[in-house]
């Protein structure tokens, strides 16, 4: 299912050759956006079929979709134990595994979406699921959860096979730690998935902030405010900051998915794409609404590509001790901290 390398143990290095590469036949992969639903699984794997079958109409034989986008996601902060583990599914045997398989097989499509999992005993995880006509390919979990307290954090690393390609998952914040992502590269993935929930929160950073509902509901008659805002430096601007250099750095495809209009009380902008191993944006929603993009993937990019070129210079004899120096995770979520007003009331959450 899964080849899976845990932070303390060395895993064996796999990233593909020339001659490897020269063997792998171009891909066709979507990603996908939309307004999910908090908690309303049906409603979300029913948008989740609709936009699988567009995708496949367009020759895509992989979708991606979001951060939790069969369960919601933001909504989580306020939820207890209790009410998490009843949302939160087995996996493989889960409902919406089974749900997804079926909308897998009839439109002929591999599909990425993201839930939360809990196990026997009754530990909680946020994961995203590979799944195909035969079920469960693959699964991430997130090694850096903050929506909820009572997440636990996973310890793994995800490298798995799609149509004869090395692929990764990482959610989130775990892309904003740039060791996950050359991890996952050396580990043999020239695509990593990269689902989200992110943009237009409150941050030290300039510029940050929410952007105000208001302009998601008048959208229609006034795109153009709501344009500014998604993509100025509460949005887009600042993802082009730092999600090219991930694909860039690294010589991977990398398949950025995110949700667009409310998640909870947050208004979200989408821009879900896919980005080469330049760095250059090759796909990307910009519709206003749910929608999803699909671009081909080659190999010739990979080897092209500076990012194929550095890796094989690294001098690992240099660094190795002073990365694996012992470190403290501290994780802390500015937008989550109670210091910093949100768009409703909810209860204090530090992480």
């Amino acid at each position: 299912m899964c080849d899976k390398w845990s932070g303390g143990t060395r895993g064996k290095i796999l990233t593909c050759n020339s001659s490897q590469l020269n063997f792998m036949k171009d891909i066709r992969i979507a990603t996908a956006q939309f307004e999910n639903r908090s908690g309303n699984k049906e409603y979300n794997l029913g948008v989740i079929d609709k936009l699988s079958k567009i995708a496949a109409e367009d020759g895509a034989d992989v979708v991606s979709f979001h951060e939790c986008s069969v369960t919601g996601y933001s909504y989580a902060r306020h939820l207890s134990k209790e009410e998490m583990l009843d949302l939160a599914e087995f996996i493989p045997e889960g409902p919406s595994i089974n749900r997804l398989k079926d909308i897998a097989a009839k439109n002929n499509i591999v599909i990425l979406a993201g839930l939360f999992e809990k196990d026997r005993q009754d530990k909680l995880h946020k994961d995203q699921v590979c799944v195909g006509k035969n079920g469960l390919i693959a699964k991430h979990r997130k090694i850096h959860p903050f929506i909820n307290p009572y997440l636990n954090p996973g310890n793994t690393y995800c490298v798995f096979e799609l149509f004869g390609w090395k692929c990764g998952i990482l959610i989130c914040y775990d892309n904003n730690i740039i060791e996950n992502v050359r991890a996952t590269n050396l580990l043999g993935a020239d695509i990593i998935f990269m689902p989200h929930v992110t943009m237009c929160t409150p941050s030290t950073r300039p510029g940050a902030g929410f952007v105000d509902p208001g302009l998601w509901q008048n959208r229609f008659k006034d795109p153009t405010s709501l344009r500014l805002e998604f993509d100025g430096m509460k949005g887009r601007a600042w993802l082009m900051k730092w999600l090219p250099a991930r694909a860039y750095d690294n010589g991977i495809y990398a398949i950025f998915s995110n949700p667009i209009g409310m998640d909870d009380d947050q208004l979200k902008n989408g821009c879900s794409m896919i980005i080469d191993p330049f760095g250059d944006i090759i796909a990307e929603c910009r519709k206003l609404d749910d929608d999803v993009v699909t671009a081909t993937i080659t190999t010739d990019k990979i080897k092209k590509a500076g990012g194929h070129r550095y890796k094989q210079a690294r001098r690992p004899e240099l660094y190795r001790d002073i990365i694996g120096e012992p470190h403290i995770s501290q994780q802390k979520v500015i937008w989550l901290d109670s210091d910093v007003p949100q768009n409703k009331d909810h209860a204090e959450h530090k992480v």
